[in-house]
């Protein structure tokens, strides 16, 4: 049940962001566009997706839930990239879309890029750190002072368990 839960968060989320949304903006025309572009989109998507495994493993493991806002981490996570910056897992969805649009050379994908950054440059600060508020009080507001939300801290703050 857990793993369906999960396969159905990543599906539902950075699968359709990530995935099926720039599947339909290229539509069947997809061509790489090889030479730097794509060795720089080829790392990013590899960035961004190393990123993204860890964070979601981080929600399962400590945080107990999934990635999904109807499915949220019944705890705090205050571990590996989570010691540095407070969306990880957007970073590195943003950076997979970075990378597709570099690979493909594809302003349309740069546009979407664009468009979810957009999108959750508004989302965090107006819904889910109220959420985030509500839900872990104090412990919450102490590492929202600590770290920041997109530009990464050089050190890392110190890990904290889970309560």
């Amino acid at each position: 049940m857990r793993a369906l839960r999960h396969g159905l968060a990543i599906c539902a989320l950075p699968g359709v962001v990530a995935g099926v949304v720039p599947a339909l903006i290229l539509g069947g025309d997809a061509k790489v566009e090889w030479g730097a572009g794509a060795v720089a989109g080829g790392a990013l998507i590899v960035a961004g997706l190393v990123l993204m495994v860890q964070t979601i493993a981080l929600f399962a493991t400590v945080g107990r839930g999934t990635l999904a806002p109807w499915d949220a981490p019944e705890r705090l996570v205050v571990r590996g990239p989570y010691r540095r910056v407070r969306n990880p897992m957007i970073s590195g969805m943003l950076f997979v879309l970075l990378g597709e649009a570099a690979l493909f050379g594809s302003l349309a994908l740069l546009a979407w890029f664009a468009a979810v950054l957009a999108i959750n440059a508004a989302w965090f600060p107006l819904v889910e750190e109220p959420g985030l508020r509500r839900r872990f009080g104090a412990e919450y507001e102490a590492y929202r002072a600590e770290v920041p939300r997109w530009l990464p801290r050089l050190r890392p703050v110190p890990e904290r368990p889970p309560r």
